[in-house]
């Protein structure tokens, strides 16, 4: 039996296949998406410079992800919001173990590659965002 779709569905419930964008217009208007799409660019810019301030602007960037999470739900930019989050708490988790594990050398090993790894997903991230392109690819 089939569901019905929404109205402006295609095929599978994400806009092109993915299932973070809808095609269905969740009554934004041109002004909100772009002030959703600077917005996603301002919390990019605070991840990146978390290095230069001890973490504090990720930790600004975390909040805002939080609270403006649900303005981003059926946009491109919902994907980019949890591409943000789950970079964070992956980083927070892998430099806890860093930091713990660096009494017996490991721990600096942990750091460098925590330190590529979080450097390659926000400038992926940036790209995407830049590309108008969602974060993750579509589902079968």
């Amino acid at each position: 039996m089939n569901d019905p779709q929404p109205p402006g569905a295609t095929g599978s419930p994400g806009s092109s296949g993915n299932p973070y964008v809808i095609d269905a217009p969740l009554g934004l208007s041109a002004e909100q998406e772009r002030a959703l799409r600077k917005l996603t660019h301002v919390l990019y810019a605070l991840y990146a410079l978390f290095w230069l301030t001890g973490g504090v602007t990720a930790v600004v960037a975390i909040i805002i992800n939080y609270i403006k999470r649900d303005d981003a739900v059926g946009t491109l930019y919902a994907s980019h919001f949890t591409w943000q989050i789950r970079t964070f708490w992956w980083s927070v988790a892998w430099g806890v173990l860093g930091v713990a594990l660096a009494v017996v050398m490991v721990g600096f090993a942990i750091l460098w590659v925590l330190g590529i790894w979080t450097l390659y997903r926000i400038v992926k991230g940036w790209l995407y965002l830049n590309d108008n392109k969602p974060m993750y690819a579509a589902r079968a």
